[in-house]
């Protein structure tokens, strides 16, 4: 309820409504799988919350503080899988989309101007954010001319994410066309449900630990990016991250020490300055 509103019980769906926002929704979660940045599927619904005509919800493996460019190009892959499932399967599009572009649209806007993430324009400052927890609109800080190839360059990176979620879901069509019947059939599923259709299609057997409600555990994360999964890879990143938290302890420990001898050396320092005080 918190995240997309209240459930619409008095809302009736068409059939053919049903079926568009399913294959939207199934394309942003087919869209997310095969991107490596992106979090896990919790759940995918089809039934009216808030101002949504249909939700994919994502579990966080881990916390983050920043954001990388792939991950950020992932992303865009994600919000326009929507977009492209309906352009692919039912060869019209709808206005279903209108949020996944918006955001989209801010995203690669806010890559090429604010993050320096351009080959074009490089480490450049094109906009700058004045104000941001009022009105947080962004200030433009280049000329017209250039404002207008700000505008090129983040149609051609939404256009190259869009053929990228297009080649995607073209090849999982079978994957797209299953999980939207199942929708469709059960409105709401859960992120084990959609790996179950998933295997079942593709006679693939990817092994994702969930809990009883069906939420991706979070030892998980690096199982849950893709289909090719290097399993010796994964071990290795594991041992590696062991090793890392161990470095980190000891330093810790090894600072700690220091600290503590510091402290004590002034103590010493201190009394034998009282010492003299009193001879004097």
């Amino acid at each position: 309820k918190c995240v997309v509103g209240t459930e619409k019980k008095s809302h009736k769906i068409s059939d053919k409504e049903k079926k568009l926002t399913a294959y939207h929704e199934a394309g942003h979660a087919i869209a997310t799988y095969y991107t490596e940045g992106q979090d896990p599927v919790h759940q995918i619904s089809i039934i009216p919350r808030g101002m949504a005509g249909g939700y994919t919800l994502y579990r966080p493996v881990e916390d983050r503080n920043y954001t990388s460019k792939n991950e950020m190009l992932d992303n865009l892959v994600s919000l326009l899988g929507g977009r492209v499932a309906e352009a692919l399967v039912l060869g019209d599009i709808s206005t279903g989309a209108s949020n996944d572009i918006q955001r989209a649209t801010a995203l690669a806007r806010n890559m090429i101007t604010q993050y320096g993430m351009s080959d074009r324009f490089g480490l450049m400052g094109l906009e700058s954010v004045q104000n941001r927890y009022l009105d947080g609109r962004p200030v433009q800080n280049c000329a017209d001319a250039t404002a207008a190839l700000i505008d090129n360059e983040v149609m051609e990176l939404l256009k190259q994410c869009y053929d990228k979620a297009y080649e995607k879901l073209s090849e999982n069509r079978d994957v797209l066309d299953k999980l939207a019947e199942f929708l469709v059939e059960k409105e709401t599923i859960t992120g084990k449900e959609f790996m179950d259709i998933f295997n079942q299609v593709t006679g693939k057997n990817i092994e994702i630990k969930m809990n009883e409600k069906g939420e991706v555990l979070s030892e998980n994360s690096m199982f849950t990016s893709g289909f090719d999964v290097d399993l010796e890879k994964a071990a290795d990143l594991k041992e590696a991250k062991k090793a890392q938290e161990k470095a980190a302890e000891k330093e810790a420990k090894k600072k700690k020490k220091k600290e503590k001898k510091e402290a004590e050396k002034k103590a010493v320092e201190k009394k034998d300055v009282e010492k003299r005080v009193r001879v004097y």
